[in-house]
């Protein structure tokens, strides 16, 4: 007589997929995703300020596209921070890039019915696809191990580049493809915007499996279960650094980036370039802004957070001056400073990040990287509003300048931290 054995408790639970395996499939469709994501994260940047500049005829509002999108930003970071909390990066990550889409096809109706306020409810709601990009690096992080999660946050970061440098490139084609349409000639990127942000959600809800968040709770739970493991607590040789001194960094590279980018097209505009040179400065800023992201990573995870924290400072202030001291006509030199900005940005991006992923455990880690990106979004949003005004008060000089010598205040923070350690 045979019998069955009973099934006992284990039979019920299902195999826990191999970390490492899991993490070079998560990190693939995030890189696809990116890609898509970067070319809709560009339009707006490219020509937001400009159609904003042509719909109202006044530069003093220039900087308000900026401003909304990044504002718009901050509630979607809190959104995909706490759909992700409770329900995975996948559903909050597609859930921001719809968002994006949507209201990229906003800006596209107001363009046609040159609607202001239907344009600036539109851009608010497009600045989901801007938040959703930047949480879209903490993903990467969910399975890396401590000493590597800079790199793995980069590697998402870098696939943006492709998009991004792409997306400001395609500004005077997309504009005659709009015109023969009958679409304001500005708007056009605006519909490449669209359609890229649609396809990363789709490319995300079909195949961003296992979820990472998810999965890096499940082996955490194993690992305690399993006695003396530590579970996400071991951090780096920078110990658990704290949520303060990572948002801080972030928050003022993206102001200063934010504000001299945003105004950057409309200072060439107004000395007589058109959207082709300024799609091509904007190409190869947002181009700095990603594609060192490896090497930014292999040198936060060698050298420490801090040390490449304090390098962003000090490389914005270089961009600040430069920009300040470029002639107007001169296409190169400009292009030398944005991509300086970028750069810098990316330098206080990726230490920030990891500084932030450091420091939150896993029970309450979407949460806190949705309210820190908050934080980011709205020192954008400050940044871009306060450039239009500053500029139209003195000039796009002065605006550089101050931005740079702001960027210094990098340093005390990061040599406060260090002296705490």
């Amino acid at each position: 007589m045979t019998s069955t054995a009973p099934a006992g408790p284990t039979a019920a639970i299902p195999p826990i997929p191999d970390a490492g395996q899991a993490q070079a499939r998560i990190l693939r469709v995030l890189v696809a995703s990116q890609v898509l994501s970067g070319a809709g994260l560009a339009a707006g940047v490219t020509v937001g300020a400009l159609l904003a500049q042509d719909m109202l005829g006044t530069t003093s509002l220039a900087g308000l596209p900026s401003a909304l999108f990044t504002a718009g930003s901050a509630l979607a970071a809190v959104a995909v921070g706490r759909i992700s909390q409770a329900r995975g990066r996948r559903p909050g990550l597609a859930a921001g890039y719809l968002g994006g889409a949507i209201g990229s096809a906003g800006v596209i109706a107001a363009a046609v019915l040159s609607n202001p306020v239907l344009l600036f409810l539109a851009l608010f709601v497009y600045g989901a696809g801007t938040a959703t990009n930047l949480q879209a690096r903490y993903a990467g992080a969910d399975l890396a191990q401590p000493n590597h999660r800079a790199r793995a946050s980069s590697t998402v970061l870098v696939a943006t580049t492709v998009g991004g440098v792409a997306g400001p490139s395609l500004a005077a084609p997309t504009g005659a493809f709009a015109e023969s349409l009958g679409i304001p000639n500005l708007a056009g990127p605006f519909l490449l915007a669209g359609v890229a942000y649609a396809l990363a959600a789709l490319v995300l809800t079909h195949w961003l499996r296992p979820d990472p968040l998810l999965l890096a709770r499940t082996l955490a739970e194993r690992e305690a279960a399993n006695a003396d493991a530590t579970a996400d607590t071991a951090g780096t040789r920078e110990g658990r650094g704290g949520v303060v001194p990572g948002t801080l960094v972030m928050i003022l590279t993206q102001l200063v980036m934010v504000a001299i980018m945003t105004m950057t097209p409309v200072h060439m505009h107004d000395h007589g370039h058109g959207t082709a040179a300024s799609g091509l400065v904007i190409a190869i800023h947002i181009g700095a802004m990603y594609l060192p992201s490896p090497l930014t990573g292999w040198l936060v995870d060698r050298y420490g957070r801090l040390a490449i924290a304090a390098a962003s400072g000090i490389t914005l202030l270089a961009a600040g001056v430069l920009a300040a001291l470029a002639p107007g006509d001169s296409v190169a030199l400009l292009a030398l400073a944005l991509a300086l900005l970028g750069l810098g940005w990316n330098f206080g991006l990726v230490a920030g990040t990891a500084i932030i992923t450091d420091a939150v455990p896993l029970a309450t880690r979407a949460k806190t990287q949705g309210m820190v990106d908050v934080a980011i979004a709205l020192a954008g949003a400050t940044g871009g509003m306060a450039s239009g005004i500053m500029v139209a008060a003195t000039s796009f000089p002065v605006l550089a300048l101050a931005g740079g010598i702001l960027a210094l205040a990098v340093l005390p923070a990061v040599a406060a931290t260090a002296y705490r350690r």
